[in-house]
């Protein structure tokens, strides 16, 4: 059996214009989002459900999440395969489907954009990204697709 690992945060709701929510229009959706040791996240909900757009929405965080969790263990993988990477930048793109009593995600798309020292290294570069999607913890606990469409470029 493999090792266990607990994780906490609080999620501090700072959207109470003084009336609680009285009213669908009467409160912020403004939250900060804590973890020992970390600086505070601000969020809020997304500006299509009457969210603040300078704040952090679950939904980009989950987006996020999913991301950081590839490119972890893909630079692992690449250190540990002499794959040397030096540059790795991600624009990924998720797809949520507004039910109207709720939604779910429909599927993610990573689209990282890495560069390696030598073209030797290039292929299994874009290989090791199938290796850390079947490793990672987020895309593994996510019930939609989550799809890469990896760059791989060799330094000049």
């Amino acid at each position: 059996m493999g090792t266990e690992h607990s994780y906490t945060v609080a999620v501090t709701w700072t959207g109470n214009r003084g009336t609680g929510t009285s009213g669908y229009r009467a409160y912020d959706r403004d939250h900060e989002v804590h973890a020992d040791g970390c600086p505070t996240i601000l969020g809020s909900a997304d500006p299509d459900f009457r969210g603040d757009p300078a704040r952090w929405n679950p939904e980009q965080l989950l987006l996020a999440s999913l991301s950081q969790c590839h490119m972890l263990w893909y630079l692992h993988l690449c250190a540990v395969n002499d794959v040397i990477v030096v540059s790795y930048v991600d624009h990924p793109f998720g797809t949520m489907a507004d039910t109207g009593d709720g939604g779910h995600f429909t599927g993610a798309v990573l689209r990282p954009q890495v560069t390696v020292t030598s073209a030797a290294m290039a292929e299994k570069a874009v290989a090791l990204h199938a290796e850390a999607h079947r490793a990672c913890f987020i895309a593994n606990s996510v019930n939609f697709p989550v799809t890469h469409e990896p760059v791989v470029t060799v330094a000049t």
